[in-house]
């Protein structure tokens, strides 16, 4: 039986039903700038709500960097509804600042005024800001402020196994994605300031590379040498938690050098360990479990198992009003049962070695022609790779249209197939283009008019009614109520909430 046999067999099996229960939802990243692309270091606006408690809207890294978070759907457009809802919102509520539509960053200040996010004075609040605080000692606060969108994909029936081998097959065909939908191929002079890189001038204050799809995705994005350490295998839900835990017990000098505290007793980080905790932890897609209070995610996910996958590595798209479009999102929901569905062999040490040289190569150079990747201890060009796959996946495109009605599916895989064929159209090309043809060559610049065009977009079409606006004004009053009485109800003193919290035990069922 050949591979596409398999493939169509294991769709068959699956159904029309559980296609029809697949849910997706997403959260999306962005930072609020004013209206010349410089960073917003203003608080968390009140109108917002509580940073801590809201469902919906919350802050990642810093102070000024937005999280808008979706429910998970079954339906795309309704996931997208969603999404451009709390952005009428949130654009309604931050008055004259903007979201920065790129997923690198807009015009920074110096690295110690880019604000952490701040969550009050409630034991977890504090925890969460001691947490950046590390990650800005480790890592730098301008690394900290790329954005991006996490798509969160669950289907029916799927256990730990199913939801590993998927892991793998995308961690394998990621760069598939990265060419297709990476929109990050320039930044700003200010984010590599004292910086070493290989990066070209494209413009007085932009670098990049001229083939770059994702450099938020390469070595100048979410990488860290300490992170290079841990050895996690996707082979089975236990390995990898072991992996995880030992990453979070293990010492690594350089933090121990950093301490956990500073002379004046002030906190400096969670931890001198590889990783703080599990958030810590960089991966192009992660196992996840929806956790309780005080739980930690480890725990969840061996106690009650994979729930979801977190695919993590997509870019903002400026072209997008709220950063990503209905195709795209379709296009994610093929490529991750593609994933799921094609036979998954273990992953090994030596080709978990390759796929991050393969990313790598991806990032920084994969709309060069010819560019050629490692595949099984081979060379092949990277478009013919990804070609086999996005053609081992119309049938899969075929059964979702099938199940939910409509042709959207197929349109965006033959939409996808035809961009292989031509590179200038892709997300990463367009803004080298765009710069360099209606901005001058400057990123800030274009960045400054993508911002512009999606604020207005967003309040010319998607207005809110003054029912929709009371329900915001009571969900974001309600959030700061509760943050209060999170702080009222806390006994425990910091020291000792911490303690019982980073406990190796905690992440043991």
């Amino acid at each position: 039986m050949t591979t596409a046999d398999r493939l169509e067999q294991r769709l068959h099996a699956i159904g029309g039903e559980r296609l029809r229960g697949m849910r997706r939802g997403i959260e999306k990243e962005s930072l609020r700038t004013d209206a010349e692309g410089r960073l917003a270091t203003t608080p968390h606006p009140r109108a917002l709500g509580s940073a801590l408690t809201h469902p919906l809207v919350t802050t990642d890294f810093s102070e000024s960097q937005l999280e808008l978070i979706t429910g998970a759907h079954t339906d795309v457009e309704a996931t997208l509804a969603e999404l451009r809802a709390i952005h009428a919102f949130v654009y309604r509520a931050i008055g004259d600042e903007r979201l920065w539509v790129a997923s690198m960053p807009c015009k920074l200040p110096d690295d110690d005024a880019i604000p952490l996010g701040r969550y009050g004075d409630s034991n977890i609040g504090r925890a969460k800001t001691v947490y950046r605080e590390g990650l800005s000692h480790r890592y730098g606060r301008r690394m900290q402020t790329i954005s991006g969108i996490h798509y969160n994909w669950s289907l029916p029936g799927l256990g730990n196994d199913d939801y590993l081998a998927l892991i793998r097959n995308f961690r394998r065909h990621a760069f598939v994605l990265l060419w297709l939908l990476g929109a990050s191929p320039l930044v700003c002079r200010c984010f590599v300031a004292d910086r070493a890189h290989e990066l070209e001038p494209l413009g007085a204050d932009t670098f990049g590379l001229p083939h770059a799809t994702s450099l938020r995705m390469g070595r100048l994005g979410y990488q860290s040498d300490a992170q290079s350490r841990i050895a996690v295998s996707y082979n089975d839900l236990e390995g990898y938690c072991r992996s995880l835990e030992s990453a979070m017990t293990t010492p690594y000098p350089p933090y121990e050098t950093i301490g956990v505290r500073d002379a004046d007793g002030r906190w400096r980080q969670l931890a001198t360990t590889l990783l703080q905790i599990e958030n810590e932890f960089y991966a192009t897609i992660r196992p996840k479990r929806t956790i309780r209070p005080g739980e930690r995610p480890l725990h969840a996910l061996r106690e009650r198992g994979v729930e979801y996958v977190e695919v993590r590595c997509i870019d903002l798209d400026p072209f997008e009003p709220v950063g990503i479009g209905a195709a795209t999102m379709r296009l994610l929901d093929v490529f991750l049962l593609h994933c799921l569905l094609s036979p998954s062999p273990p992953d090994t040490p030596a080709e978990q070695a390759a796929l991050q040289r393969n990313q790598h190569a991806t990032a920084a150079q994969g709309r060069r022609p010819g560019l050629r990747l490692e595949r099984e201890g081979r060379d092949v060009t990277l478009v013919e790779w990804a070609a086999e796959i996005l053609e081992q996946c119309r049938p899969i495109a075929a059964a979702l249209d099938a199940a939910q009605g409509g042709g959207a599916h197929g349109q965006a895989l033959r939409e996808a197939l035809v961009r292989l064929d031509r590179p200038h159209t892709t997300p990463s090309a367009r803004v080298i283009e765009a710069t360099r043809q209606g901005h001058g060559g400057s990123f800030v610049a274009f960045g400054r008019a993508c911002s512009e065009r999606a604020r207005e977009t967003v309040l010319a079409r998607w207005p809110l009614d003054a029912a929709a606006e009371q329900r915001w004004r009571d969900l974001a009053a309600t959030s700061i109520a509760e943050q209060h009485a999170r702080e009222a109800a806390d006994t425990l003193p910091f020291d000792a909430y911490l303690e019982a919290y980073l406990s190796p035990q905690r992440l043991r069922v």
